[in-house]
């Protein structure tokens, strides 16, 4: 019989290797979050274009929109999506992105996790959202006010299906693939990457060794900042979204 309390933090079952299938922030583990921030430089204040801004607001995607709905307040939800569009936004900028790429990765980012079945490593979830996001281009673009476009739609599907797929598995077809969506799919798998300060263990941290992103590691005061902020105010009663919006809006990102 099993000893863990019901009541146990993330912090507590990451330790003990009893991580859940479905994982929900808890007061403990952002605590612990909080006290274990890195010594960070500190993140030049980004400056996002109109565009950007715009496609950020809109990013509380519907619950329908994932394919288990317990997953939508979990660490692979809404947050984590919301967070990772904005990193997405403010990563293209670094890179030059024009506003038909930046706003491709923004939607990427932001639809990366959907058909997630739980927290854990789930293979192929990247390939599965891919799917969808193509099965359902029109409603999705026409959520962020965005016109879908056959080079947008397999650009977005790709980087997403590649964004769980490391560097180093590529096969022969995801490195042809990666070639022609590189700039985007690097942005969106960096993006990813940086909202890791949410995982209950350092070592699951952001490593800059696992992406190709020359602005990754200034932008990790940013990242940790989004996830500290979100998450208290989530756990303080905001509504997921909201509660993203509100470290948004402290960055000057919307």
């Amino acid at each position: 019989m099993s000893t863990t309390p019901l009541t146990a933090s993330l912090i507590d079952l990451a330790a003990r290797g009893q991580l859940p299938l479905h994982q929900h922030m808890d007061h403990a583990t952002v605590e612990w979050i909080s006290s274990h921030r890195p010594d960070l430089p500190p993140t030049p204040q980004p400056a996002l274009r109109p565009q950007s801004k715009e496609l950020l607001t809109r990013g509380g995607l519907p619950t329908r929109w994932w394919a288990d709905p317990r997953l939508y307040t979990s660490l692979h939800g809404v947050r984590h999506a919301m967070r990772t569009a904005a990193l997405a936004a403010v990563l293209a900028e670094a890179n030059g992105l024009d506003d038909a790429d930046t706003a491709t990765a923004v939607v990427a980012a932001a639809l990366h996790d959907c058909q997630r079945r739980h927290d854990k490593n789930d293979r192929g979830h990247g390939a599965r959202a891919a799917v969808w996001l193509a099965a359902n281009a029109d409603t999705v673009w026409d959520h962020f006010g965005l016109t879908a476009t056959p080079r947008r739609i397999v650009q977005a599907a790709t980087a997403v299906r590649l964004h769980d797929v490391p560097y180093e598995a590529f096969t022969a077809d995801d490195r042809a693939d990666h070639a022609r969506v590189e700039r985007i799919t690097d942005v969106v798998k960096a993006a990813d990457a940086l909202d890791r300060y949410r995982l209950p263990k350092l070592k699951w941290w952001p490593n800059a060794a696992y992406v190709r992103e020359p602005a990754f590691d200034q932008l990790r005061g940013l990242a940790f900042d989004l996830v500290l902020v979100s998450e208290r105010a989530y756990l303080a009663g905001a509504r997921g979204a909201a509660a993203v919006r509100y470290a948004l809006a402290e960055k000057g990102l919307v």
